[in-house]
Formats: structure tokens, sequence, C-alpha cells
């Protein structure tokens, strides 16, 4: 029912059968009706797009989040443990830190500041080593509630914004992600964690600037507004954001034989299906 969880439905293969279940039909936090669920099914693949992903709800919610993130993932470890069954589980740039100046590898040291990035580890750390974990940043979609729409309405009803530009990473177009986790489940090879997200590097500021840029010469906004870049400090939030988040996707690239997308012309893309 997300927004990954949509775009992996609209590009599936023709030569996969899914059983796409929302949290109305599965609640993955029930442990036995994610077992039965997968007894049942028997499935090759079993794909993990299931987060709680409210990272400064999950300051007062440890528990809510913990149990989607961290052990619903166990779960479905062991409805998953004798099936010859592929895990493919979805992650986040914020089991990071922030305190590294180049991009992040899959096998750098991870020290969460939230307790978002927290509960995602430890969903990490309950999957087996033959898991093939996807850790990803800045989602948006075309479907779903994310950054993007909410600056095109945002900048639609205000003359002016503020937006963050001393945190730093990557925009992840959630349909790209989506055909690339198909390309995973193509693969024999591939467990352990990689990373994805778009090509690039920007500041939520660099990106709400594009996203005005882009919207206006989309057609999706009429006038162009003030959007001013703002530190960390000038706007609090519960939880703790790394400042630098960028994850290296260059071995991911490299195994799965795509050529990189970079993320203002994936913006392009989105916006333009928006305004279709």
């Amino acid at each position: 029912g997300g927004q990954l969880g949509q775009e992996l439905q609209r590009s599936v293969p023709d030569n996969v059968q899914l059983h796409a279940m929302d949290s109305r039909s599965l609640d993955v936090t029930d442990r036995s009706a994610v077992h039965s669920t997968i007894k049942q099914l028997t499935p090759d693949v079993v794909i993990n797009a299931a987060a709680y992903t409210a990272v400064d709800k999950a300051e007062e919610e440890k528990e809510k989040a913990c149990a989607v993130n961290a052990e619903a993932p166990r779960y479905i470890a062991e409805a998953c443990e004798g099936l010859s069954c592929r895990i493919i589980h979805i992650s986040t740039d914020f089991v990071f830190d922030g305190s590294k100046s180049s991009p992040y590898l899959p096998d750098d040291p991870v020290n969460p500041l939230s307790v978002y990035g927290a509960s995602k580890l430890q969903g990490e750390q309950n999957l087996p080593s033959e898991a093939l974990i996807i850790r990803t940043s800045w989602l948006y979609s075309a479907l779903g509630n994310n950054f993007v729409k909410t600056m095109l309405r945002l900048m639609a009803e205000r003359e002016q914004l503020g937006v963050i530009v001393d945190q730093v990473g990557t925009p992840t177009h959630a349909k790209g992600l989506a055909e690339a986790i198909w390309a995973f489940t193509e693969k024999e090879e591939g467990e352990g964690i990689h990373h994805w997200s778009d090509a690039g590097v920007a500041s939520w500021y660099d990106f709400a600037a594009a996203i005005m840029e882009e919207g206006l010469a989309a057609g999706l906004l009429q006038q162009a507004i003030a959007v001013r870049p703002i530190r960390t400090s000038d706007y609090p939030t519960p939880a703790v954001r790394p400042q630098y988040s960028v994850l290296d996707k260059t071995a991911t690239w490299g195994l799965l034989g795509c050529e990189p997308v970079h993320w203002r012309v994936a913006l392009r893309r989105m916006l333009k299906e928006i305004g279709a």
C-alpha cells in the first residue's frame, strides 16, 4: 500500500505472479499471520516493502516502530526458513550517523541517531545472512505522500519557504527502486547489503529548489516563490537526522548492469507523470 509497494505492482514482470498485501490484508506485526501467509503461498521471493517511516513520531512510538521495522523482518525470516525462499528487504540511509564526508559503502560502520534508524538497523540484523538488503534514501513517487508532493502543495499555498540546507543525501524515485528490486529477483547472486538511490547529491534545499524549477516547467506551479536555506538548528525536530547520508551505489549498478540516473532526471520524469 505504500509508494514502493504500489510501484512494485505497476512494474511487475510478465513472468512473475505477485501477491501484493497491504496492511489491511496482512499485519506484518502479527507473527502467526506472517507465518501462515508465507507457508500458504510458499513464494520463491518475499519482498518486504513494509515500514514505519514517520521518523519524528517514532521517537514517541518506539514500540510501534520497532514492531514494524525490527520484529516483522524476524517473523518473515522465521516463516521463510526451510522454504528455499529468498528475502529482499528494504532498509535506509538512516542507519548511518552522517559523520562521513564521502558516500557510505555497504560495509561501513553503522550508528543510527534516531529510533527510526535504530529500528531499521535491528530489522537488518534480524534477517539471515543470505537475505538481500537494499538500503535507500529520500524516497518519493507520484503515488502516496512524500517530500516532493508536500513541496508542490506548500509552494502553491505560500509566498516563501525555509528548507534545510545542511542535511545532504540523494533523492530516490520509487519507480527506479522497484525496477532495481525486480532486476535483483532475476539474479542468483546478490545476498547481503546493497545500496540504491538515484545518482548525484543534494541537500533538502537543493531538492526543494529543483522541485520548484521543474514544477514550473511542467506547469504544476503557476509562479515562483522564495525558497530560503535554513540550518537544522533553526528547525529542531524530535529525531536527530544524519547530516550526510549519501550512499555509494557503484557495486549495485555494476551487479545489475544498469546506467545510473541522476536524481534530477528522475524528478522530472515523476513530475511529468503527475502532470499527465
